[in-house]
């Protein structure tokens, strides 16, 4: 199954410095935080902010690509997560045939948000993220450890997307 998302916001990994991505459900309750490169990020919030460049950003390169050989994109799926790497398709149709390409999740977001496409997510994703009772462990067992556990454990799809990239 499918689930169809929207851009929740970007955040900043306080730890890494890593952007996060971060994609709401629009008929469930959940989140999915996906981390991202700086660039990526810098492309997506682009979009979002409506600031346009003197020059293309190599997924505006893309749109027009896409535009100039008469495709459309249908949408983005978020499919699979795998140790901790994310993976995305992106769906085609031209003229003569459809066609799925496989891409980065944020390269593929940043594109279905220039393209106006829909995004989803597939339940395997979900299911990966899904932590059940128990199923966690806690690898740093010091104080500065613990602190981080309860702070994540007490994380809201609210807390997501109050900060800029």
């Amino acid at each position: 199954m499918l689930h169809k998302m929207i851009i929740g916001g970007l955040a900043m990994d306080p730890s890494s410095n890593a952007p996060i991505l971060i994609l709401n459900s629009v008929d469930e309750d959940f989140s999915i935080p996906i981390w991202i490169g700086l660039l990526e990020a810098a492309s997506i919030a682009s979009v979002l902010q409506n600031i346009s460049f003197d020059r293309p950003m190599t997924h505006d390169l893309f749109k027009k690509f896409i535009e100039t050989v008469n495709t459309n994109v249908t949408k983005i799926e978020v499919c699979d997560l795998k140790d901790n790497t994310f993976y995305a398709k992106i769906y085609c149709v031209s003229p003569s045939n459809e066609f799925i390409l496989d891409a980065r999740p944020s390269d593929a977001i940043a594109l279905a948000l220039r393209l106006n496409a829909e995004i989803f997510v597939d339940d395997t994703v979900v299911d990966n993220l899904k932590v059940k009772s128990g199923e966690y462990e806690t690898v740093d067992e010091s104080d500065q450890g613990k602190k981080w556990e309860t702070y994540l454990k007490n994380l809201s799809p609210e807390d997501f997307g109050k900060y800029k990239v």
